[in-house]
């Protein structure tokens, strides 16, 4: 068996499997090539195709089966090359791969803003239990990760989770979407493997989908095709990027901020490699290459205001220090804490927090404690990102819970938040369960 062969052969299992286990998306698949929708449903499938991180070979077969969305009847597609990725005659082949790529049910999410009851959230803030247990608890649990890198924390969640949702009869929508294109040369280990994804797609407790390149910050196209909710039940980020969330430009002019990643980072300038677009780096001796946006500013306002759209509860964890403290100073009623064109420096640190600093650095790994119970939250923070109605030009957390540490007992976690084990010279990060005021 060629290579090839064995690909197809491995794609065709996967999909007979899980379409064993999805009868209600198999049903809804129906519509979907009913009259007059199968050019849209095809040109939709060849974006998935393209989209998805595929091996080459597969990606090439089902685009060819499909003859690239170019067709306008059932009858035009080669059904021999359907019938080898699927083992199915061409309609219910076309309806397979709906499955398969998640487009069937696509965004008919009946009980995506159902609330969470109070006792539940409140839950969510204990110290010995992990904020991810209200999943346990919704009527129809979804999570969406940002910045979700070679999805090791949506691994986790659906091998902790995911199996005893689907024996309470419901099945967990997981969304994953990070800004790393899945073909680029850079960010090495913070793909995906091979392994992870299909395991994850074939999972029949799952409602997965994997969104790469794609801005977190540029989700309409997501929306108005369906493929996210409007709000979930959880919204993740983990280790929320520096320098990207560890300067607010509504704080900090640009030139401080320009000036503050040269002194710390180095000098960089935008450049090519291997016919990508990157940043290089000069730190000390050694030239560093990233993607082009590493350096993009966007500041904890924009998270904050993101994240308080997208979910019923939100949770940012391992949480870098220099992140902490400007997303801190975002959250905290009082202009104080907020001084215009001071970097937060160690020393700036202590100085602005004062009795908040010494209360949170003395809290032990693992412990936690309502922000709160230091000083008032923020009643009325501004949103930074374009208005869609009916949102209002404000917003508020009704409650933000501290956590200190990466990594706690029963709780999944990323790669990313394991590093920081072997970070000995870090200082330890944190984590923060934020519950929006609705």
């Amino acid at each position: 068996m060629t290579p090839q062969t064995h690909a197809l052969a491995d794609f065709r299992s996967q999909v007979t499997k899980l379409l064993q286990e999805r009868d209600l998306e198999w049903e809804s698949s129906r519509k979907l090539v009913g009259a007059g929708r199968l050019p849209e449903t095809l040109q939709r499938l060849v974006e998935e195709v393209r989209r998805v991180d595929l091996p080459p070979s597969i990606r090439e077969a089902i685009l060819t089966a499909l003859n690239f969305g170019h067709v306008d009847r059932i009858q035009d597609l080669p059904g021999p090359r359907l019938k080898e990725l699927t083992g199915l005659p061409p309609t219910k082949a076309v309806r397979a791969l709906c499955v398969w790529f998640d487009l069937a049910g696509g965004s008919e999410f009946p009980a995506a803003r159902s609330s969470l009851p109070t006792g539940v959230l409140e839950s969510a803030l204990q110290d010995a239990t992990s904020p991810f247990d209200v999943l346990l608890a919704a009527e129809a649990p979804s999570l969406l990760d940002l910045g979700a890198g070679d999805l090791s924390f949506a691994g986790e969640l659906a091998d902790h989770y995911a199996a005893t949702m689907r024996a309470h009869g419901r099945m967990l929508v997981l969304h994953c979407v990070d800004r790393l294109h899945a073909q680029s040369k850079l960010g090495g280990p913070l793909h995906p493997d091979r392994t992870t994804l299909d395991r994850l797609r074939s999972r029949p407790d799952l409602s997965f989908q994997f969104f790469p390149g794609q801005d977190m910050f540029a989700l309409e196209r997501l929306d108005r095709s369906g493929k996210l909710m409007p709000c979930y039940t959880l919204v993740t980020c983990w280790a929320p990027a520096t320098p990207t969330f560890a300067y607010e430009p509504t704080r900090l002019d640009q030139d401080v901020i320009v000036g503050e990643l040269q002194r710390t980072k180095g000098l960089y300038h935008q450049t090519d490699y291997a016919g990508e677009p990157a940043l290089e780096v000069r730190h000390g001796e050694r030239s560093l290459l990233f993607p082009p946006w590493k350096f993009d500013i966007r500041g904890p306002l924009a998270l904050l205001d993101l994240v308080s759209r997208r979910g019923q509860v939100c949770v940012l964890g391992a949480v870098d220090n220099q992140v902490f403290w400007e997303l801190l100073s975002q959250v905290l009623e009082g202009q104080q804490y907020r001084p215009a064109n001071r970097p937060f420096t160690q020393d700036t640190i202590e100085a602005v927090f004062a009795d908040i600093y010494q209360r949170l650095s003395r809290l032990a790994i693992g412990a936690s404690m309502s922000l709160a119970d230091c000083a008032p939250l923020r009643s009325q923070i501004p949103r930074v990102l374009p208005m869609q109605a009916p949102q209002f030009s404000h917003y508020a957390f009704q409650s933000i819970h501290v956590r200190r540490g990466a990594l706690f007992s029963g709780v999944p976690a990323s790669s990313t938040a394991r590093k920081f084990r072997d970070m000995v010279e870090e200082v330890p990060p944190w984590m923060l369960t934020l519950i929006p005021a609705r």
